[in-house]
């Protein structure tokens, strides 16, 4: 409404590439109305409408993902900085949830009767959509997050608004136009772009919005839990980690074992420049092996292909602003004065075509608690390295962290790492691998990771709300006073 606009950096060269709409408080208010009216407008809003066409409007919804499988890919490469490789995937990803959740409420029950102990009397739990969602989603996987909200929001008949990240929103609002193109009612679907200080705080005190569901940092998600409570909104919160992935000896025993776990412990580090809240950032590793094993993940990082992510054999490309860029200069420095020793990266690569915000994969070895970068969630290309002697010496390690999302165990004895797995406090736990999710499973954290969960029937759960419908079939006067 204000008529206000925001550039949108190209993060590989810091220049504007596109432009949208800088909503503010006035915005919100107008989609959440609009939101408000799907929701509740009597015959023909969209709670009324039948599951089986829900679910065919999200698998309609799939296909034109697919359709623009390319485009979009390219978008979100550049919107946000990372390789196409990674685009493409995130939007096969992005497909599968929305399929996901279409099978998802269509195989589900009519309910769940509860016994009353009387042929009498009908007892029954359903369950009915919350109202209008309040999506906030963050700026490193634009459009995956978002589908993790939307999917199951619509599939189980709510109506929502949206924000994304005020700097990587392009993918999100060519979401919502997929949306349209499906066929989804006018009101259904609402976006608003713009900070979170004004859209996102409007979002999570909005009288009118019922449930909130937010993707971003600890800061922010308080904020935004706070300003719901005054409501008594429905929070669901995904904060970010800190997580280990941790290395026995065993797995390492012979040379495909250690090329693998090597491997994957740069995936889990430096995907996307390690913007990811679920990356291994934490690099726990039995002492026999430590120095064989940081050698050569340092060698291999300093050979990663850094570069504008829509180039030809980029492995990597640049953090998505000057702010994400300054905190990991930030953190290497401090790392270093604290006494990390420095065995790859560390540094911006020089040259042409790095004039936007590129930093070279970094390896801060000898690292230990009391640093804050083992402490606190850098979300840049850093990988620090600590050690262990003992497996109770490496459970207390991993799950010495205020935060509790992901984590990974490298092992050849499947019972140890069994063992290992069951006792970290993590809410996701790959063995032998690293980052891999699956729609049908649930995802949340512990700890100061957040509340709540996402995918899975559980994800399906959050967006909605129990009722009990108790039928009398043979009422009789109770006659408790007298009459």
């Amino acid at each position: 409404m204000s008529g206000a606009t925001r550039d949108i950096l190209d993060p590989a060269d810091a220049k504007a590439f596109a432009a949208v709409a800088e909503g503010g408080a006035e915005d919100v208010d107008a989609a959440v109305a609009a939101a408000h009216r799907a929701f509740d407008g009597g015959r023909g809003a969209w709670p009324q409408t039948p599951t089986a066409d829900r679910a065919d409007l999200l698998r309609r919804v799939a296909d034109l993902l697919q359709r623009d499988r390319e485009d979009l890919g390219r978008l979100e490469a550049r919107d946000a900085g990372k390789t196409v490789e990674e685009g493409r995937v995130d939007i096969d990803c992005v497909t599968s949830a929305f399929r996901y959740f279409a099978d998802l409420v269509m195989n589900e029950s009519g309910g769940r009767v509860v016994d009353a102990g009387s042929p009498e009397i009908h007892s029954v739990i359903v369950h009915e959509p919350v109202g209008v969602c309040a999506l906030i989603t963050p700026w490193n996987y634009p459009l995956l997050q978002a589908s993790w909200k939307i999917a199951p929001a619509l599939a189980a008949g709510n109506t929502f608004v949206i924000k994304p990240s005020e700097i990587t929103p392009m993918t999100t609002v060519a979401l919502i136009a997929l949306l349209v193109e499906a066929g989804l009612p006018e009101g259904v679907a609402n976006v608003v772009t713009g900070p979170g200080a004004t859209v996102g705080a409007r979002m999570s005190e909005h009288p009118d919005v019922d449930l909130v569901s937010f993707t971003g940092g600890l800061l922010s998600g308080t904020k935004v839990m706070q300003a719901a409570a005054e409501t008594v909104k429905k929070v669901a919160l995904e904060l970010g980690g800190k997580n280990p992935n941790v290395v026995f000896a065993d797995a390492c025993a012979t040379e495909e074992g250690f090329d693998t776990a090597v491997d994957q412990a740069l995936n889990a580090a430096f995907i996307h420049s390690g913007q990811v809240c679920s990356a291994g950032s934490r690099l726990i590793v039995e002492e026999s092996v430590r120095e064989r094993f940081v050698a050569e993940l340092a060698r291999r990082a300093d050979r990663i292909r850094i570069g504008r992510g829509t180039d030809k054999d980029v492995e990597c490309g640049p953090l998505v602003s000057a702010q994400q860029l300054e905190k990991t200069e930030y953190y290497v420095a401090a790392a270093l004065e604290e006494g990390a020793v420095l065995r790859a990266g560390g540094e911006r690569p020089t040259g042409s075509g790095y004039e936007g915000y590129f930093y070279r994969p970094t390896v801060l070895d000898q690292c230990h608690r009391e640093m804050r970068v083992v402490r606190e969630e850098t979300f840049g290309p850093i990988l620090t390295v600590e050690t262990f002697t003992t497996e109770d010496e490496a459970v207390a390690l991993a799950n010495d962290t205020e935060y509790g999302l992901a984590g990974g165990v490298w092992s050849a004895d499947a019972g140890r790492a069994r063992r290992v797995a069951a006792k970290l406090r993590h809410g996701t736990v790959w063995i032998n691998d690293f980052h891999p999710y699956l729609p049908q499973a649930e995802w949340g954290g512990f700890g100061k990771s957040g509340i709540g969960r996402e995918l899975g029937p559980t994800g399906l759960a959050e967006y909605r709300e129990s009722k009990h419908i108790y039928q009398n079939l043979n009422p009789q006067p109770v006659r408790w006073f007298q009459n």
